[in-house]
């Protein structure tokens, strides 16, 4: 079957302009920040619905001549249409830009206890959504590269030496795993059968700022500094592979830059710690008692071990993590919390009231 944009020349090695769906989320605000301080040719439009998880304040600090925000979802098949046909533009001191030659696909509904308590949004956001993207760029013949998760392949025994690799199969364990994987799957098949330039890239557990405090590590830190007990989810022993953000960022780059189309690359550092060990370093650090904390009861269906390898990225890109230390990136993230209390305390309350009525 031809292609139906084998004749649309791209240069993947020089994006000029990209679209960064979920911007306003977690990574996706990182990579934003990231994108700015490393590669300052590059313009972004950023598209986010602004769930509880996404909001502006992220991008504080961001030159606003370099960016556009967009408040919309990526469901909205109409509105992603129209920021894609976009002919280009020109910024407020008459500088040209480009047309969107790339589009990097972070926007996600991501917590599994919310996809426990209920899986619909993450099936209508993570695969309709992923959809509607992929027609999208289809059109117009468009760079994609799609962010996925280790959660994909479900999870390994925590007394194996073995990791997971870009042929291991697929065997999600929970509804928000699920969601992913069929995304991936929609990824691929839109460059088997459409020939979409499309790159996929599953990364580790990440953790540094603007992550929200629902999240495990960022969780304890504020549950510390607002006076409240740090949690464990059951004994504490599963595993996951932690990555700081920044070194995250810096891998999408390298697959977006210089991935081969059609391929998947594996994103880890090699950050393999117990939610036991994780959480006593956090105490640690913040000058507790590291045996200052409630046990709380498990997830159905929790992951045993999460491990990554991810040597065809270090080999065919050159990518290698930069912020191995994981107790200087813990300091440094306790530091971030500490200095940014404007920016979660609102959610705080909330979010542990939900956690309550879960019963964790």
């Amino acid at each position: 079957m031809q292609s139906q944009n084998q004749h649309v020349p791209y240069d993947l090695c020089k994006p000029q302009h990209i679209l960064v769906t979920g911007g306003a989320g977690f990574i996706g605000a990182n990579f934003v920040h990231w994108v700015m301080k490393n590669h300052p040719e590059v313009y972004i439009t950023v598209l986010d619905a602004l769930t509880y998880a996404g909001r502006r304040s992220s991008l504080k600090g961001c030159d606003e001549s370099r960016y556009t925000f967009i408040h919309g979802d990526i469901c909205d098949a109409q509105l992603v249409e129209q920021i894609l046909a976009q002919p280009g533009k020109r910024t407020y001191d008459g500088r040209p830009i480009a047309p969107i030659d790339a589009v990097v696909h972070f926007a996600a509904e991501s917590h599994n206890d919310n996809a426990i308590a209920d899986p619909m949004p993450f099936l209508q956001t993570n695969v309709t959504g992923t959809a509607v993207l992929l027609q999208a760029v289809r059109k117009h013949h468009i760079r994609f590269h799609h962010i996925s998760t280790d959660e994909v392949y479900g999870d390994l025994s925590l007394d194996s030496p073995e990791k997971f690799t870009e042929h291991s199969p697929y065997r999600p364990s929970s509804p928000y795993a699920a969601s992913k994987a069929a995304s991936d799957h929609l990824v691929r098949s839109w460059f088997r059968t459409y020939g979409v330039p499309v790159t996929i890239s599953n990364c580790s557990n990440n953790f540094g700022p603007y992550q929200h405090v629902e999240k495990f590590i960022p969780r304890q830190i504020t549950n510390i500094l607002t006076g409240r007990p740090a949690k464990l989810y059951g004994a504490g022993l599963a595993v996951r592979d932690w990555i700081a953000v920044d070194d995250h960022c810096a891998a999408v780059w390298a697959v977006l830059t210089r991935g081969k189309l059609g391929e998947t690359y594996l994103i880890g550092a090699n950050g393999e710690h117990s939610n036991l060990d994780v959480l006593r370093l956090i105490l640690t650090c913040m000058g507790k008692d590291e045996h200052d904390f409630e046990h709380v009861a498990d997830r159905p269906g929790a992951d045993r071990r999460y491990a990554l390898d991810a040597s065809k990225i270090e080999r065919e890109l050159g990518w290698h993590p930069q912020h191995t230390q994981f107790e200087e990136q813990i300091e440094r993230t306790i530091a971030w919390y500490a200095s940014h209390q404007e920016w979660w305390i609102h959610d705080k309350a909330a979010t542990e009231r939900s956690y309550q009525l879960q019963g964790h």
